[in-house]
């Protein structure tokens, strides 16, 4: 184990081939009980520095790893964090989720109310260009519920082609489109609810309908200044070159079961790439395996949780207040 790092377990782990998922790192506890006070975030983030090419070996492994135990007390710390790892910056644009900047590279993770949930999704999966990377800090412990369940997508991958063959070769021979409303203005009270303007983070219709355009995405204006967005047919299973295997890289299940406010129909939301309508008994199946598969690990004040976006699908479950987890997308 790296110098500074203790590996812990929690309950919650599961193992994959003798790999504990999450990989939980705490401070090492010669280091805690010689100072006797948690290890100050400066600490922290030299060692994140010194440490970079064991954690980058650590998250290609296991796909999540959690730093818990540490003196992550504010957003700007959790900035810092973020920063020591040098990744880059992956701008918010084209994505879904109600967010607010708070400081740097951080912004608050979905804003939906709290009694919804957010299914699973890779991040970003519905736009060419998504993040990597994934961080998730949690400034202040929910009330109660609250978790960010995550599952690995390769083990959703064989399952669903185990037990859906045919809908498998179809989702891979044609992908998926998906059709969004998308208001003028953000509306807090839906989960989908960013509006065009900070979607395509421009006020001007024809900047929009091109940075649209670079995502590949089209635009069709509504009278009452929304417009209607149709991505696809975009790939719904990717190869991840890096571990040699397929990857269920899609937010179909997230599109049909929670793409809903009062512009969007989710059923409608997402279909194969041919237009076909997608068959709801298998994705309320798939959902099922979703969370058959998931590790719901409760937040801890402090709590940073670093994602492979692409070995890994996250959601949210309804909370009590309070509970603020903020979040930094990296390339």
């Amino acid at each position: 184990m790296a110098d500074h790092f203790t590996a812990i377990q929690i309950p919650q782990q599961r193992s994959y081939n003798s790999i504990p998922f999450p990989s939980v790192l705490s401070t090492n506890p010669t280091i805690t009980i010689a100072t006797a006070v948690p290890v100050s975030v400066s600490h922290l983030t030299e060692t994140i520095k010194t440490q970079k090419p064991f954690l980058d070996s650590l998250l290609h492994k296991t796909g999540a790893v959690i730093f818990r135990g540490f003196d992550v007390k504010t957003a700007k710390d959790f900035n810092d964090v973020v920063e020591a790892f040098g990744y880059e910056e992956l701008p918010y644009v084209g994505g879904a989720a109600p967010r607010t900047n708070v400081v740097g590279r951080v912004f608050t993770a979905n804003e939906s109310p709290p009694d919804q949930k957010i299914p699973f999704h890779h991040e970003m999966a519905q736009v060419p260009e998504f993040p990597s990377k994934l961080f998730f800090y949690c400034e202040v412990e929910p009330g109660s519920g609250g978790e960010t369940p995550i599952v690995i997508s390769h083990v959703v991958y064989e399952r669903m082609k185990e037990r859906y063959p045919e809908f498998v070769e179809k989702l891979e021979e044609h992908g998926l489109i998906y059709t969004r409303v998308l208001g003028e203005d953000d509306d807090p009270s839906s989960p989908i609810g960013r509006g065009w303007k900070s979607t395509f983070l421009t006020n001007d219709k024809s900047v929009a309908k091109e940075r649209a355009a670079k995502l590949g995405m089209k635009l069709e204006w509504m009278e009452d200044g929304g417009v209607k967005s149709i991505m696809g047919p975009i790939p719904a299973i990717k190869y991840d070159k890096s571990r040699q295997r397929k990857i269920w890289f899609n937010s179909m299940v997230a599109a049909y079961t929670g793409w809903k406010d009062a512009r969007n129909d989710p059923v409608r939301a997402v279909t194969f790439g041919d237009g076909e309508p997608l068959p709801a008994d298998i994705i309320y199946d798939c959902l099922r395996i979703l969370e058959e598969e998931c590790v719901a690990v409760p937040w801890q004040k402090g709590d940073v949780l670093l994602i492979d976006n692409l070995a890994v699908l996250h959601s949210r479950r309804p909370f009590n207040p309070p509970r603020r987890v903020l979040a930094s997308l990296c390339k």
